[in-house]
């Protein structure tokens, strides 16, 4: 008896230690062959040759692919280097900076705030920030150059603000006015220290159009992050640690660089003179560190493919991932319809045939779109070239992941046509 008592004992040690050596999947997540849900296995082959081949010519350093469907994965893979130069290669739980695919969680939490009861879409923006109730509107320069003004024709509401049709814009690096006022304002990123600031500095520069006219890319999702501090009481990051990475078990998302984990993170590339590429952004040094200490709405969550998956089933699931109900139903059927007003039809050359919803893209028509898809289909992407694609029609989560500025959509348009091609039930 006590030798089988030993021999037990020394094979629980050994389960104990596999289970410490090896990292574990997140929680929650389900993985099954591509032929049980409708996937050809020979036909995402394809998807991986297309992506070796962006390795083996230099045009990316490393990608990371994730497809899943009916709630299980069925590809994850990592293909390239995370840092040439000290040749690390890439591996399916690297930590990256996600930029611009901060803004779909941003309003997912403030939406979360929405279902309390906290404030209607319609309301305007100025019930809640004073400081936007006297904003006005550039109306073009006078003789002498200066910039002239008119009020709005309606008020900023919250829902132009999931939207981007407010009449903010993001303040470029061309001479247009608004775009001058915005410099002029010291509305940057790197040198703001917090949603707050980044409001007073708002407040004080014309809207680039009239509210619900256009839409134009902005710092919307940011004005989004203050109001899930206004309405929670709570620091933007510390809501959404809370209310949506723990609750998810996004075990790895964070925001910025935290101290001690850039030996996770890819290098950042841009294209070199050559043709090949250059590292523009090693971890250890990379300014999106700030963004720990300073966190903003539109930019500074960084994870892993994994993470973004838990995040994205949510939604797909209408909201629930096992017993986590971060969101109603028919809240996310609200915030991945197409919201925008009749007169704006589209994105336009941007990405044509599709909509905006509260905080995502929203395909309306694939054939305009100009690659395969669904109606419906709703995701929204990164500056490094990140993307995600989450369709309810086919009931699928595609993710893609590089580290590339500026933004490329050559690699992640042929990523969706491969996904969507080896759909065979």
């Amino acid at each position: 008896m006590s030798g089988i008592r030993i021999q037990s004992y020394s094979l629980i040690a050994v389960l104990l230690f596999c289970v410490s050596a090896v990292r574990l999947p997140a929680q929650n997540v389900e993985f099954a062959e591509p032929v049980d849900v409708g996937l050809s296995s020979e036909r995402l082959a394809r998807l991986d040759r297309a992506m070796q081949a962006y390795i083996d010519q230099e045009k990316l350093a490393g990608i990371v692919v994730l497809v899943a469907r009916h709630g299980s994965i069925v590809h994850h893979k990592a293909f390239g280097m995370a840092d040439i130069e000290s040749g690390k290669k890439m591996k399916t739980d690297h930590l990256v900076r996600m930029y611009s695919m901060t803004k779909p969680i941003t309003s997912a939490a403030l939406l979360m705030l929405y279902e309390e009861g906290k404030f209607q879409l319609t309301d305007p923006l100025e019930k809640y920030i004073p400081a936007f109730r006297g904003v006005k509107v550039f109306a073009g320069l006078d003789e002498d150059g200066r910039m002239k003004y008119e009020e709005p024709r309606r008020k900023i509401t919250i829902q132009d603000v999931f939207r981007h049709t407010a009449g903010f814009g993001y303040g470029g690096s061309d001479d247009s006015p608004v775009n001058k006022a915005y410099r002029e304002a010291g509305i940057d990123f790197q040198t703001m220290d917090s949603l707050k600031e980044l409001i007073d500095k708002l407040a004080t520069v014309p809207l680039l159009y009239h509210p619900g006219e256009q839409w134009v890319y902005s710092v919307a999702h940011d004005v989004q992050a203050y109001l899930v501090e206004y309405f929670s009481g709570m620091p933007f990051d510390k809501y959404v640690q809370t209310k949506i990475f723990q609750p998810l078990g996004m075990k790895d998302a964070v925001f910025g660089i935290p101290k001690g984990y850039a030996a996770r993170y890819t290098t950042c590339y841009g294209p070199s003179d050559d043709g090949g590429l250059r590292a523009i952004d090693k971890p250890e040094s990379s300014n999106y560190a700030r963004y720990t200490e300073h966190p903003f709405g539109g930019l500074s969550l960084s994870c892993t493919a994994m993470d973004y998956y838990l995040f994205s089933q949510m939604l797909l699931n209408g909201g629930v991932l096992e017993e986590a109900q971060l969101l109603g139903r028919k809240t996310v059927e609200l915030m991945t319809s197409n919201n925008l007003p009749p007169e704006i039809p589209d994105l336009g050359s941007m990405f044509p045939g599709t909509g905006y919803g509260l905080g995502v893209s929203v395909l309306l028509d694939p054939a305009q779109s100009g690659n395969l898809g669904s109606v419906g289909q709703f995701g929204w992407g990164g500056a490094a070239t990140t993307h995600v694609v989450i369709d309810p029609e086919e009931d699928m989560v595609s993710i893609f992941i590089t580290q590339l500025m500026p933004g490329n959509m050559d690699p992640i348009n042929q990523f969706k046509t491969l996904v969507y091609q080896s759909v065979i039930e």
